[in-house]
């Protein structure tokens, strides 16, 4: 792990912040070229996304793969610009972004990312619903799942709509079912 430099004087590039490796402790964001600090996941955080990742994979069809806690470009700006990115919970990627990352080097990239799932933790309700939905719709992340561990245990299945961002339907409990982007059946119950 990699501590961070002191003091960071300079608003990042992507290539910057990709540079930087892993911090020491939580990990980090970059939002408009700053850093941003989180803490470590709860245990409950991460045994919920270990879940959904075991519910997804059999799932899944060929082409896609699921990732889990790993940084994406959101592309919202040119390289050499104050850069955008996120570190979701969970991914779902075109079969190939992780070679594509292994060869290359830099990051998985918002193109590549077909859903990106959030589990919603104590402080970061508003950033998931509100700036983190915008900040997805915006890079063309076509689906976006917000996961709330709060009882009952509950998805919000937002979908890109031409020209309006994101919409949804409302907030999913118990059994979650979908044929878009594919077909999927998660147990949410099972997510705690």
């Amino acid at each position: 792990m990699t501590a961070l430099p002191q003091p960071l004087t300079q608003l990042l590039t992507v290539a910057e912040y990709a540079e930087l490796g892993e911090t020491e402790s939580g990990y980090t964001e970059l939002l408009e070229g700053r850093l941003l600090m989180s803490p470590s996941p709860v245990p409950d955080h991460n045994f919920a996304a270990a879940e959904l990742l075991v519910q997804l994979r059999p799932q899944l069809p060929d082409h896609l793969e699921v990732i889990l806690d790993v940084d994406v470009d959101l592309q919202l700006v040119e390289p050499d610009q104050p850069g955008f990115s996120r570190r979701p919970d969970l991914m779902i990627v075109a079969q190939g972004a992780r070679q594509r990352v292994r060869h290359e080097g830099g990051m998985i990239r918002a193109a590549e990312v077909l859903v990106v799932v959030e589990i919603v933790s104590p402080g970061s309700r508003r950033t998931d619903h509100v700036a983190k939905r915008s900040e997805y719709a915006d890079a063309g992340i076509p689906h976006y799942w917000i996961v709330d561990l709060d009882e009952p245990v509950s998805l919000l299945d937002c979908h890109l709509a031409e020209g309006f961002g994101y919409q949804d339907s409302g907030s999913i409990t118990g059994a979650f079912t979908t044929t878009e982007p594919f077909g999927v059946h998660l147990r949410l119950g099972q997510l705690l």
